[in-house]
């Protein structure tokens, strides 16, 4: 399929009325009045009219930091934290090099990291015996001396899991041990029970990067970050295209978000979890159909579905019938994609509620539908 063919779908599915995004894990609970307030005082003071500094505004890029925890680093606003990924990859891989990331895992890094002309190790954890998780092992057993950069989604991003302290500080000797850039990309991290940034263990060759798309719900405004020592920063920079900055409106609306964080975090995650709590009893009554890990640690659910007889694809077509966009598991695997569909579940109550009314039926017709391609990407 081209990428005009998946632009159509996709702007189909945006112009769909009412549709309810259950597959890209973004968040649409009701944003908070304050962030709200933050866009409308600078669109009314037409601050867009000019470019932003090309970090990011100093209050914004202080403001990350301190949500980060650690003193010293220095913070790079990006256009999403998909740029500050592009340009970690633009800035360190090269022929005869190669990224190390899992299997599943963010599949644009590992476009970014090709581009660049590095190889690309993928190491599967898609493994109940593993708890779905990388282990220390695993990645020592995969890296060597030409290994540029070590890529973690933590939670991951689709099954959820997150690692430990002691986990990440096995991780961090290891990327040390031949000379790596660890990269924590920590977009999930604020729906975590607990978590730690890499950069808390060590500052000497890692980077997090983050993103305001999906605690925030500002998908559609493209705000992302990254942080580090301030060397690494500049060297990331160097490689940036966003040389005129995020854009002014997106990065008011951050700042306010981060000032209202601590309660507004507490109400997203109550909801998130009532929601996958819903999901999870959805799928407990349909047979064939199977959570691997519950609850999760990001905002969206990995619902397994070969014994139920449906492909995931159907399942995805069935659901888009009803104005209801989930997303099926080749997004995030070619190995394992045809296991899985994943459900994004920071979203309003009733349209869990409608995509768990509608389950039981949406796999039946994925049964008579059989295999099914879809415009997603």
């Amino acid at each position: 399929m081209s990428i005009e063919d998946r632009n159509r779908y996709f702007d189909t599915l945006f112009a769909t009325p009412g549709l309810l995004w259950l597959g890209q894990n973004t968040n649409h609970i009701p944003p908070h009045p304050a962030v709200v307030a933050a866009m409308k005082q600078s669109i009314d003071a037409q601050e867009f009219t000019a470019y932003a500094p090309p970090l990011g505004f100093e209050a914004l890029r202080a403001a990350i930091v301190a949500d980060m925890g650690v003193a010293g680093l220095r913070a790079l606003v990006t256009e999403g934290g998909v740029s500050a990924l592009s340009m970690i990859c633009r800035a360190r891989c090269r022929p005869g090099t190669n990224m190390v990331t899992t299997d599943p895992t963010w599949k644009w890094p590992c476009l970014f990291a090709e581009q660049a002309g590095a190889q690309v190790r993928q190491i599967p954890i898609y493994n109940p015996a593993h708890d779905y998780k990388l282990t220390p092992d695993q990645l020592a057993a995969t890296v060597d001396e030409n290994t540029a950069l070590i890529y973690l989604v933590d939670p991951n991003n689709p099954l959820g899991v997150t690692y430990t302290r002691a986990e990440l500080e096995a991780f961090v000797a290891i990327a040390h041990s031949v000379g790596a850039l660890f990269v924590h990309d920590c977009t999930y991290r604020d729906f975590a029970a607990s978590h730690t940034p890499v950069v808390s263990i060590s500052t000497r060759d890692t980077v997090v990067t983050s993103s305001f798309s999906k605690w925030l719900g500002l998908a559609g405004m493209r705000i992302g970050a990254l942080v580090a020592e301030a060397p690494l920063m500049a060297e990331f920079a160097a490689h940036s295209p966003g040389v005129l900055g995020a854009s002014v409106i997106a990065q008011r609306a951050a700042q306010a978000g981060l000032a209202i964080k601590a309660g507004w975090m507490e109400t997203v995650r109550a909801i998130n979890l009532a929601n996958q709590a819903h999901v999870h009893a959805a799928v407990a009554a349909i047979p064939g159909l199977h959570l691997p890990i519950y609850p999760s640690n990001g905002n969206f659910l990995v619902v397994e579905t070969p014994d139920a007889g449906g492909a995931p694809e159907a399942l995805v077509e069935c659901y888009r019938q009803e104005g209801i966009m989930i997303r099926q598991g080749t997004y995030h695997s070619a190995t394992f994609g045809h296991r899985f569909i994943k459900i994004s579940t920071s979203v309003p109550e009733d349209w869990i509620t409608r995509f768990c009314d509608l389950l039981p039926i949406m796999v039946a017709r994925a049964r008579e539908m059989g295999t099914v391609s879809t415009g997603q990407f």
